[in-house]
């Protein structure tokens, strides 16, 4: 053993410093065409939603007071969506950055699934559920991106709030209108 040397004790290492998160190298026009493709991916999704919107059905349901007029909700969408996707694209520039992207990736997933529930079906209660395992899944997103990015973190938080609204409205209109006997 060296002089200067201590011994090494397996439980008195200590432990390891966390990965390089540093950004890796790209060329700016790889850079730019993530960020891209992750608008597009985030705009897809909402595409999909947007081929079950608001009907007669849902016209004619009982809503809280606080219900937001229609028209709130396309400007609140794509500024959540633009944040989305930058939040991903800060997170895909860093290493080990699989399975924070497919964490964001299952969310997309169960908000492109929500319209077509709610809308689409007429099926509030599975909306509902889906609505909060998408809850979930966004705030185990935030928490994942923010542990590496810590900007990527704090644009998911106004989607996280807005969707725990959303669910908590989602909630109410299914207690509102309960579904008809037999339907």
């Amino acid at each position: 053993m060296e002089p200067n040397a201590t011994p090494s004790h397996p439980l008195s290492e200590e432990p390891e410093a966390e990965p390089n998160l540093a950004p890796r190298e790209r060329s700016p026009w790889v850079s730019a065409g993530a960020l891209l493709g992750f608008v597009v991916l985030c705009f897809a999704a909402a595409a999909l939603g947007a081929l079950s919107p608001p009907d007669a059905w849902y016209a004619g349901l009982n809503k809280p007071a606080w219900n937001p007029p229609g028209w709130v909700f396309g400007p609140v969408w794509t500024a959540l969506y633009l944040a989305m996707a930058c939040a991903a694209w800060r997170v895909w520039r860093l290493p080990q950055a699989r399975g924070p992207l497919t964490l964001f990736g299952v969310q997309l997933a169960l908000n492109a699934a929500w319209s077509p529930l709610f809308f689409g079906l007429h099926a509030p209660g599975l909306a509902l559920i889906d609505i909060l395992a998408l809850l979930l899944a966004v705030g185990a997103t935030g928490v994942c991106f923010s542990r590496r990015d810590r900007v990527a973190g704090l644009l998911f938080a106004p989607y996280f709030a807005w969707v725990g609204f959303a669910a908590v409205l989602n909630a109410t209109l299914w207690h509102l209108n309960p579904a008809p006997a037999g339907g």
